[in-house]
């Protein structure tokens, strides 16, 4: 007798959790397709060029600015300009005076940043050459370049990609 009535409820659940959800779907309104979308692939846009209707159009020239756009410099105040002009002078002074006696290496170059002041500085070797960055006392970045006996430094804020100095 139990489970004739367990059997029971569980017929009667079923059948009204199936009832309730038919009568939910049924009235349901969702996105309905108006029109079917015909494009199968990207196609560059060309001046005087028609492109089939199969083409999804694009600018490249857009597409690869966009692309770009991970190593553009947020904006800096002027008081974090002012404190990294500061440490600039000091850096630099520092950067030449070591570079005038050999060529560095991206090691030295980070020595001399972090003795010079600068905050977490960052270093990498190229061909000739040693790319730095390093974050400035009151926020932006000081990011420049020491080759041979040349040093360049310069003051900017954040790149888009977060840090100082871009990726390769």
């Amino acid at each position: 007798m139990k489970r004739t009535a367990f059997a029971f409820i569980v017929a009667v659940a079923t059948v009204a959790t199936a009832t309730s959800c038919a009568a939910h779907t049924a009235g349901a309104s969702g996105p309905t397709p108006t029109e079917s979308i015909t494009a199968s692939y990207a196609c560059p846009t060309m001046e005087g060029v028609q492109l089939p209707p199969e083409c999804a159009p694009y600018d490249p020239d857009a597409a690869m600015a966009a692309n770009e756009r991970y190593r553009d410099r947020m904006s800096i105040d002027d008081d974090a300009g002012a404190a990294a002009e500061d440490v600039s002078a000091h850096i630099v002074a520092v950067l030449r005076t070591a570079a005038q006696e050999k060529q560095l290496s991206a090691e030295e170059v980070a020595t001399l940043l972090d003795e010079g002041g600068a905050l977490s500085p960052q270093v990498r070797a190229e061909a000739n050459s040693v790319l730095f960055a390093a974050a400035g006392p009151k926020g932006g970045c000081l990011f420049g370049e020491v080759s041979g006996t040349s040093v360049s430094v310069e003051i900017g804020g954040y790149i888009l990609d977060g840090g100082c100095l871009p990726a390769q």
